[in-house]
């Protein structure tokens, strides 16, 4: 038989150890972050951890019956699907029901409160430029001056930094910024002075959006407004068209709530095509809100700031209008003519991320109205999750009785390569909990049992192929060896298969079937990094003892239980007989 070739393979194939020395590491590795991190267990989905189940539905404006058509509610499960997710809420699904329902199930566990307000948040998003404030009801005793403190300073690529404090502060004061220089200073150094000194408690003369400030119905609803009164903001602007000026409350900073007389829409929320939470560590301005318009928005906007620009707190503010609630009213000192923004205050990471989803995700095409929420126990999945790991553990362990029985020693190897396999499993779907939001489901539990059989495929393909080297006479050194090519490229292909089909699985399904895809895909290549670092080199390793290497017969690779041919052994040819001649 020719002795196997020398070079880069056989050198590697010399040194198995380092092989399994590497996926050892990347088990140590895994686990220290798992147990560093806290989360030592995988997030649970509301199937099997429970959580809450909120039913919308779509209320149609008067005339407008046909906007409640399957177009319009698809764009709002995707609205709202991306609005729960942007707050880090794992599995969370949202499907429509019917012609004019939503339902929302978001797992415990999770951000599920602030998930369901914003869920709930589901009238348009406007931009509205604010033409009268002052600090409303039993808050205005303690804070009798309702002028604003601060404004922004744009920068040379024109692309302005917009201040979202509280519109009933005090008045301005030589407090440092984080720049190191007075508010007062700021103010100042404005490349783009006020051009009309107008008074904060009035509507500007010049400058400012023209808003329905004269009409004695809108004047009488302001002063009558109370925001401390929840009933009174729930009310506030009710029946006000985009194009028609209104009264809105809104919460500042301080905690106090705040009136505000608002101008017609000049932008809508759908004219913001992304906004995010970005922590400024350079500028020293902590959390803050970036926002970018599409092509139409950014002209409006530029058109609105410059507008703005020209006037005094608080009419060079906006005010960003949520289901007439006033969510933020940063201060504008230039117009902002670069498609871009950027809101700094006291912002928190949480509140950043808030308001950088509402922004984002804020605008809907219909109305919605909560019409039930439930609390979704899970004792249910529980005792599915039970009988599923029992169905799991009776299939594992019939696996395993099939390996001793048939296999013998060799199913040491694939034992321990299962073990292997299930802690890499169970560490990285733990870490991608906290990392990714993955949470694991019951299909993705059946996925998990469904990779048993695709790994214990892989380890009978290999052993197979060495016990047909073995038959054809071969020692067990060099049958390793010539077997694992052969099956290398057989196992490949096969997980290739398996994890295609994975992957088109996640890609065109919802909700939990993607949870099934993502774990069979997961641990289709898992598979692969388990037979190539660990079950090749092991075997390689054991090959090497007499136990396995003389063939014992409780190694599964005894020649003669195999029946094997004998050993193929080159003689020289013999020379033909000499036949002897007589004389």
């Amino acid at each position: 038989m020719a002795a196997p070739k020398k070079g880069r393979n056989a050198s590697a194939q010399s040194k198995p150890g380092r092989s399994l020395a590497l996926i050892l590491i990347a088990i140590a590795a895994l686990t220290g972050g798992m147990f560093a991190s806290g989360h030592t267990t995988p997030r649970l989905g509301i199937d099997l951890a429970g959580g809450t189940s909120i039913t919308l539905r779509a209320d149609a404006e008067p005339g407008q019956e046909s906007a409640i058509n399957q177009t319009n509610m698809n764009t709002a499960v995707q609205i709202m699907e991306r609005r729960v997710n942007g707050l880090g809420v794992s599995e969370a699904e949202v499907q429509t029901q019917g012609d004019r329902n939503i339902i929302v199930n978001i797992p415990k566990g999770t951000n599920s409160k602030e998930a369901r307000d914003q869920v709930g948040t589901t009238a348009k998003l406007y931009f509205r430029p604010v033409i009268a404030t002052e600090i409303s009801g039993a808050d205005a005793a303690a804070t009798p001056s309702p002028s604003a403190s601060s404004s922004a300073s744009g920068d040379s690529t024109e692309k302005a930094t917009d201040k979202a404090t509280p519109s009933g502060s005090t008045s301005p004061s030589a407090t440092s910024t984080t720049q190191g220089r007075a508010v007062t200073d700021a103010l100042k150094a404005d490349p783009t002075p006020s051009t009309s000194a107008t008074s904060s408690a009035s509507p500007s003369a010049s400058g400012s959006p023209t808003g329905d400030t004269g009409s004695s119905k809108l004047q009488a609803q302001y002063a009558a407004l109370d925001c401390t009164n929840k009933k009174a903001r729930a009310t506030a602007g009710d029946g006000a068209k985009p194009e028609e000026s209104t009264v809105a409350c809104g919460q500042n900073s301080s905690g106090q709530w705040q009136k505000y007389i608002l101008g017609p829409a000049e932008v809508d929320g759908t004219d913001v095509d992304k906004a995010e939470a970005v922590f400024q560590t350079q500028t020293g301005a902590g959390w803050t809100v970036t926002m970018k318009f599409t092509d139409a928005g950014s002209k409006k906007f530029a058109s609105i700031t410059g507008k703005l620009a020209q006037n005094q707190q608080p009419q060079n503010q906006f005010a960003i209008v949520l289901d007439n609630d006033v969510v933020s009213d940063p201060s504008v000192r230039e117009a902002l003519t670069g498609g871009s923004a950027e809101i700094s205050g006291n912002f928190t990471q949480e509140s950043a991320q808030s308001l950088a989803n509402m922004l984002s995700y804020g605008a809907l095409p219909l109305s919605f109205s909560e019409d039930s929420v439930n609390t979704v126990t899970a004792a249910l999945g529980g005792e599915q999750l039970k009988a599923g790991l029992i169905a799991g553990a009776i299939g594992l362990a019939l696996v395993v009785i099939y390996l001793l029985v048939y296999y013998r020693g060799l199913s040491i190897i694939a034992i321990l390569s299962l073990l292997v396999s299930a802690a890499l499993t169970y560490t990285i779907m733990s870490l991608l909990g906290p990392t990714i939001g993955f949470a694991l489901n019951l299909p993705a539990v059946c996925g998990a049992i469904v990779a048993i059989g695709i790994t214990a495929d892989s380890f009978i393909v290999y052993f197979e192929r060495v016990r047909d080297e073995v038959r054809e006479g071969r020692s067990l050194r060099p049958a390793i060896e010539r077997a694992w090519p052969r099956a290398r490229r057989t196992i490949l292909v096969s997980d290739f298969v398996s994890f295609l089909a994975a992957a088109v699985l996640f890609v065109v399904t919802v909700g939990k079937v993607q949870g099934f895809a993502f774990t069979l895909g997961l641990t289709t290549l898992l598979d692969v990094v388990v037979v190539f670092l660990f079950t090749k080199p092991l075997l390689t390793i054991l090959g090497r003892t007499k136990f396995f290497g003389n063939g014992h017969p409780w190694s599964g690779l005894d020649p003669k239980r195999l029946g094997a041919r004998p050993p193929l052994r080159r003689t020289r040819r013999p020379s033909a007989p000499v036949e002897t001649k007589e004389a």
